[in-house]
């Protein structure tokens, strides 16, 4: 009879997702197994490999992004200061100089594996797909359809956290605040 498991597999991607902050794409099964308190082997039987967990990483990746979008735009009545809320939410987790640059490393890394890269796309366009519906909900005069919006947004949001992460200097909430405001504002006041 297999022995009962002690540890989920959401606590094990939640200790990757700590471990790629800390390490970025150089960390090894043993890192995370150490995070997490467990042996490699729990990893590996899971997961198969570190290319395997990456894979499983996304998904609880994406569903955490999208949930960060929509708490934030729903603190707001005013869909304008919804998609603002929802557009930097979907970067709250970066705002420190250092977990920055691991994550943004470790995306660079997803960029170079065809199969993390469909991972990538499937976690890009369902973030900007969220994007788009407070885009198409704010009704902004000057913004371009809403799928474009989603996109220009999220490419933006992206541009500062790696522009960010490479110069630091304050908060890279507020600058993505400062960003994505410069943007929403010219759509919303577009004659």
């Amino acid at each position: 009879m297999p022995r009962p498991r002690t540890i989920t597999d959401e606590q094990l991607l939640d200790a990757t997702g700590r471990t790629i902050k800390r390490r970025g794409p150089a960390f090894t099964l043993a890192d995370v197994a150490k995070e997490a308190g467990v042996s490699v082997g729990t990893f590996a039987q899971r997961f198969g490999s570190k290319h395997g967990l990456l894979l499983a990483l996304f998904t609880p990746g994406t569903e955490q992004a999208v949930r960060a979008v929509r708490a934030a735009a729903a603190k707001h009545t005013d869909p304008v200061e919804a998609l603002r809320a929802g557009a930097v939410a979907a970067f709250a987790d970066l705002d420190d100089p250092e977990t920055a640059a691991n994550d943004l490393a470790q995306l660079a890394s997803d960029l170079a594996d065809p199969a993390l890269r469909v991972a990538l796309d499937k976690h890009f366009s369902t973030v900007q797909a969220e994007l788009a519906a407070l885009a198409a909900a704010a009704g902004l005069p000057g913004a371009p359809e809403p799928e474009s919006a989603g996109r220009i947004l999220h490419a933006l949001g992206n541009g500062t956290a790696i522009q960010w992460s490479v110069q630091p200097s304050g908060k890279l909430i507020s600058l993505l605040r400062k960003d994505i405001s410069a943007v929403i504002d010219a759509w919303a006041y577009a004659a």
